[in-house]
């Protein structure tokens, strides 16, 4: 279908995904719009696509095609949504749409993937359980709709946090769809140990020039941990509060402006809500290692590599 991107970086978040896309945005040969995680062939899935809850539509695929029609002759344009990855749909209608397409999936050791995830949706306000262990244990009451964030009413899956470890189950549905030759499976690991050989690894699977990884750092997306009760208190001064301090609250933008405003808000959240997410928790750790170890074995056999070594998984 014409105007639809040539590859796809599936996922997972909080493995590099973030860092892959802002270097692939750098080479002359891709073009990558400004939107990341645009979503449109996650129909399943909380998207600017899907229909509002006031009951307007959502954007157009026209809307979608819009995004890549900067590029310039010649260039691949690529898509990076990781909502791909644990969609149930999107692998079948990105086949549908465009079936000669290119993807790249990363995928990370599933209880350290958990808590930066876990961490993720606490900075979106998409979950409101600060513990982990909490969060996990309240899957069996989300699967039924409650229990929800006002965020994620409509869609319980964003919380069930163990679905997004089923692996191999996700590579399969790419694999359904398109020929492994088309299909490459980076480890967030490898990433980490030796970027500039992950890029070019990437670059050569996309059949462009290797430039390899810039100078720098690769962590584009770092984790963080928030603090609620001070995130809340400060969203309340910015937008809640009695009818007095909302009518002051529009007369300061009248004056320094409502974007000043909102730059006001985010310079304070980034510097008074978002800490260093501390030491992760050893017997949750382990637990969760106990949990997933079949994921780690089934999905390095599919991959013909020793995850479960690799990951730590053959220690006590």
């Amino acid at each position: 279908m014409s105007g639809v991107p040539d590859f796809f970086i599936v996922g997972h978040p909080k493995s590099g995904t973030t860092a892959l896309y802002e270097t692939l945005a750098g080479h002359p040969q891709i073009f990558l719009p400004e939107r990341k995680e645009p979503r449109w062939f996650a129909s399943d899935l909380p998207s600017p696509y899907q229909p509002r809850r006031s009951g307007e539509p959502g954007e157009s695929f026209a809307d979608y095609l819009a995004l890549f029609a900067g590029a310039s002759p010649g260039q691949l344009t690529g898509d990076g949504s990781t909502a791909y990855i644990w969609s149930r749909t999107a692998a079948g209608l990105i086949a549908e749409a465009r079936p000669d397409a290119r993807i790249i999936a990363i995928f990370r050791e599933p209880a350290s993937y958990l808590r930066s995830l876990h961490l993720q949706l606490l900075q979106h306000k998409s979950e409101e359980v600060a513990s982990l262990r909490e969060a996990l244990a309240l899957e069996p009451e989300r699967r039924l709709g409650r229990r929800l964030t006002e965020v994620n009413r409509d869609f319980p899956q964003v919380l069930l946090y163990s679905e997004r470890v089923r692996y191999t189950e996700q590579l399969r549905r790419y694999e359904e769809h398109f020929g492994r030759e088309q299909i490459l499976v980076l480890i967030y690991d490898d990433f980490r140990a030796d970027n500039d050989a992950c890029v070019r690894r990437v670059e050569r699977f996309l059949g462009i020039e290797e430039r390899g990884a810039p100078a720098g750092g690769n962590e584009a997306n770092p984790s963080l941990r928030r603090r609620v009760d001070l995130d809340n208190a400060l969203h309340e001064a910015f937008f809640g509060g009695n009818g007095a301090l909302r009518t002051a609250r529009r007369a300061a933008r009248l004056v320094v402006g409502q974007r000043a405003g909102a730059r006001a808000f985010r310079t304070l959240r980034e510097k008074l809500v978002f800490a260093s997410p501390g030491q992760a928790d050893p017997e949750l750790t382990r637990e969760l290692r106990l949990r997933f170890r079949g994921e780690v074995e089934a999905l390095g056999e599919h991959l013909g590599r020793d995850l479960v070594a690799l990951w730590g998984y053959d220690q006590p």
